[in-house]
């Protein structure tokens, strides 16, 4: 069974209520209630992490990577600039799934840089919440067989 670990990056708390228009009324609870759903389904399990704080995230992939198959990450607030986090995430070797839940890089029609897209084995903006998802049924089929 593959162990997938989500992180999820600054103020991905407030989705629901945090501009709807462009990020919709699901919640964070209801994102994560979805994977795990899905892990149920399809065979795997979520370790789920969210927090404003970058070194929480990088603390917690440290703590946790060794025990995990594969990577989902919503970098938000994070995107341009988590170098830190993009570092933990190449150290751990594990495949990395990049999620954003709005068409990146548009966003409010500025140019933006992901520094985690080259690195990304599987990469999906603008799927909306679904992206998780469709990001963890895509690590899981990039799984060997045993």
């Amino acid at each position: 069974m593959m162990r997938l670990g989500v992180l999820q990056g600054s103020n991905l708390n407030r989705l629901g209520r945090r501009d709807p228009a462009k990020y919709g009324t699901t919640t964070l609870a209801q994102i994560t209630e979805d994977i795990d759903a899905a892990g149920r389904r399809l065979g795997f399990v979520a370790g789920h992490v969210q927090s404003n704080h970058e070194g929480v995230l990088v603390d917690w992939l440290h703590e946790h990577g060794d025990d995990l198959d594969a990577l989902v990450l919503n970098p938000a607030g994070f995107t341009s600039t988590g170098y830190p986090l993009l570092d933990a995430c190449k150290d751990s070797g594990l495949p990395l799934a990049v999620v954003h839940i709005s068409a990146f890089p548009a966003i409010d029609g500025r140019e933006r840089t992901d520094v985690f897209a080259p690195y990304a084995t599987v990469y999906l903006t603008g799927a909306g919440p679904h992206g998780y998802r469709l990001a963890a049924e895509a690590l899981l089929l990039r799984q060997p067989t045993p």
